[in-house]
C-alpha cells in the first residue's frame, strides 16, 4: 500500500524567508487510513525563540538549546518520510519550512504536498470555520495533546484527513480514496486538488 505522511513544524515565526526557524517537527505516517508509525522531535537551529511564540507553543529556548542540532532533525525526517507524499493543514506554511530546512542541509525536498485546508473548504463550506482545532471540534474527533505543539496538531490533521476519506467514500462515492488522493498528488497542483476530488465524486455517482 501506498503510505501517505502528515506533517507539522513548530517555528519562531511565519515565514523561512525573513529568518525563522523551526523548532519541532512531527510526522504521522498513514497507510491505508491507518497510523502506521510516528516521528517527532524538537530541534535546535541556533535562533531565539520570541516570547510571543513561547507562549503560543510552550516551547521554550532552553527546551530547543538542548534538543538535537536542527540538521540532523531534518536528515532524520527525510530518511522517515522517504518518497511518501504529505499532507498538511495549511500546507503552505510547512512545505516552505520542510523546503527551507531541507535545502541548509543540503538535501531535496521532491515530495508533493496536499491541504486539507483546501480540502475541507471544498467539502464542507457549512462548516463554521476551517482552522484545524476548530473543524476538530465540530466533528467531534479526538484531541490527543496540546495544540500548537507539533505531533498533537499532526495527530489531529490525521484525524481530519481520515474524516475527509471517510466522506469521499460514504457521501460522494469514491470507492478508492487513497487511490484517488494518490493521483491528484502526482496529477495537480495542490491548488486543483478539492476540483480533483469534485471530479472523482462526480464521476463515482454518475
Amino acid at each position: 500500500m501506498n503510505r501517505i505522511a502528515v506533517i507539522d513544524f513548530e517555528t519562531t515565526g511565519t515565514s523561512p524567508n525573513l529568518g525563522d526557524r523551526a523548532t519541532e517537527v512531527a510526522i504521522v505516517m498513514t497507510e491505508g487510513g491507518r497510523v502506521v508509525d510516528r516521528f517527532q522531535s524538537l530541534m535546535n537551529a541556533g535562533v531565539r525563540i520570541p516570547s510571543f511564540i513561547t507562549q503560543l507553543t510552550g516551547i521554550t529556548n532552553a527546551m530547543v538549546q538542548a534538543a538535537p542540532p536542527a540538521a540532523q532533525v531534518m536528515a532524520e525526517a527525510a530518511r522517515f518520510v522517504g518518497d511518501a507524499p504529505m499532507v498538511a493543514h495549511n500546507a503552505g506554511f510547512d512545505r516552505r519550512y520542510w523546503q527551507a530546512e531541507l535545502a541548509l542541509c543540503g538535501l531535496p525536498a521532491l515530495q508533493p504536498f496536499a491541504c486539507t485546508v483546501l480540502l475541507s473548504r471544498r467539502l464542507y463550506p457549512e462548516a463554521p470555520s476551517h482552522k484545524l482545532g476548530q473543524l476538530v471540534d465540530w466533528f467531534g474527533l479526538p484531541r490527543t495533546g496540546q495544540a500548537h505543539r507539533a505531533l498533537a496538531d499532526a495527530e489531529m490533521a490525521t484525524e481530519l484527513l481520515g474524516r475527509i476519506r471517510h466522506d469521499l467514500m460514504l457521501r460522494h462515492g469514491v470507492a478508492r480514496p487513497d487511490h484517488a488522493f494518490l493521483c491528484a498528488l502526482q496529477a495537480c497542483s495542490k491548488a486543483a486538488l478539492p476540483k480533483f476530488f469534485a471530479r472523482q465524486a462526480s464521476v463515482a455517482l454518475a
